[in-house]
Order: structure tokens, then sequence, then C-alpha cells
């Protein structure tokens, strides 16, 4: 484990973080049954799971006994009622003996962690089989026209490919995960073929990448969307997304053990 003064610098980092990007996320990141159902069959015949990372509980599965752990207040505060028990730390310092769970999850955050190796180096410690990790490749996503037509500032941001996250855990399959055209789920690229959602102060206000980019980016990138949209601009050049049911987005499950 860090030291304790390294481990407290990184609870309070990331509590500071979390808890200005979680306002809201219960009316916006309802998790996607489908992707629910991809993430419960991955985790196999576990039958104990620490959730890293937890945020309000997303992905955590009914049927299993579950231990959350989470920084944020303002997360934890958001978690609905009979959810998993939760423990207040972050991923580089879970306060848990080795091998103390079957399976561990984390679910679209490891690109919020100070240190995602060694948070990843945690999770392999107290976990004695399967980890699962929700994540996404920036690469993947520079063909996706809000970013690359509205929002290039987005590809600059730091993330872990997936394919740096699988060789750091070791002999690891990557599954494609689809976003559906009505996904529940609001992060980045939920709203592929939803353009007038991004219009929506509560929908960017889930979503990381705009609090991240700052204020004066996301309004310039938002009022040429907004523009485009009036116009036909957008239809005319991406209209015939408006039509799938699914699309690949760079979102991906890594499972290692």
């Amino acid at each position: 484990m860090p030291a304790a003064a390294d481990a407290a610098w990184l609870r309070d980092d990331m509590t500071a973080r979390y808890d200005t990007l979680g306002v809201g996320y219960t009316h916006r990141r309802v998790p996607d049954a489908r992707i629910s159902t991809q993430i419960t069959r991955a985790l196999g015949d576990a039958r104990t799971v620490v959730n890293v990372g937890a945020g309000t509980g997303a992905y955590e599965p009914r049927d299993l006994t579950v231990v959350a752990v989470e920084p944020a207040a303002t997360m934890i505060a958001q978690r609905v009622s009979g959810a998993a028990p939760v423990v207040q730390a972050v991923a580089g310092s879970l306060p848990f003996d080795d091998r103390s769970f079957d399976a561990a999850l984390c679910s679209l955050t490891i690109h919020h962690w100070p240190d995602w190796r060694a948070g990843l180096h945690e999770v392999r410690r107290v976990t004695r089989g399967r980890i699962v990790v929700f994540h996404f490749d920036l690469d993947a996503q520079r063909d996706f026209w809000l970013l690359g037509d509205y929002l290039p500032e987005a590809l600059s941001l730091a993330a872990p490919s997936v394919a740096e996250v699988a060789r750091e855990l070791g002999r690891s399959r990557v599954e494609v995960v689809p976003v559906a055209r009505d996904c529940t789920d609001g992060f980045l690229c939920a709203y592929w073929n939803r353009p007038e959602a991004y219009l929506d102060p509560a929908v960017r206000a889930a979503i990381s990448t705009f609090h991240l980019l700052g204020p004066s980016v996301c309004e310039r990138a938002i009022t040429a969307l907004a523009r485009d949209l009036d116009s036909g601009a957008w239809d005319e050049r991406h209209g015939h997304l408006r039509a799938l049911d699914e699309a690949d987005l760079g979102y991906r499950l890594i499972v290692s053990g």
C-alpha cells in the first residue's frame, strides 16, 4: 500500500474531483441493462465482488455480495437505498486484506485515478480471481463526430489505452461494448445518434469530459453544435446515424483472470 501521506493525498485529490463531477449522476447515469448483462456475464461465477470507483452504484450485480469503494461523498450520498455497502477510499490504497474478493469491477473510472497503474496493482492485490474493467479507448473515438467536429480537445485528455490496461492486468481478453441508440447511461458517447441531448446542461453536467475541458472550450463546442443542428449541417454529415440501432464507440470490457 502507499505510505500514509501518499494515501491521504490520493484520497483528498480524488474526493475533490468526484465531488465536483458527481452532481446529478443518478438522473443521467442510469445503468444500461444491456451493458449490465455483459458485465455480469464477464464476472463469471464470482460470489463476492469489490467495485472500485463505484460512484452511485452503476453496474453492481444485485445478486452477488458486493463491497463498493468510492472516494467522493457526493457520489456516496446518491447511492440508492439497498445498494451495496460502501467504503470511502481510493483505488490506490484499498483498505482490504490480500485476496479478499472473488472478483473486482472497475466501471468507467480508471481514467480518473491519479495513478491508474498503482490502482490496478491494488485491485489485483485484493482480488483472487477475475477483474473486469469497463473502459474506453480514445484512439477508437477519434472518428466520433462530437470529438472530431466539435470537441477535439477531449482527445488530448489523459487516459490509458485499452491495450495498456490489458497489459497491466496480464493475460486478458477484450470485449466490445456496443452503445445502443437508446443507451440509458449518459456517458460521453451515449448520445451518438441524439445530438440534441448535448445541448442540455444537465446532460453535460453528468459527463466528466465537459468538466475537465473547462467552460470556454465547451461553450464554443456546444454553440457550434447548436448552429449546425439549426442549419441542418449536422444531419447532412451525420444524419445516417439516426437510423442505426447501435454503434462501436470504443467502449470495451477488459477481462482478466
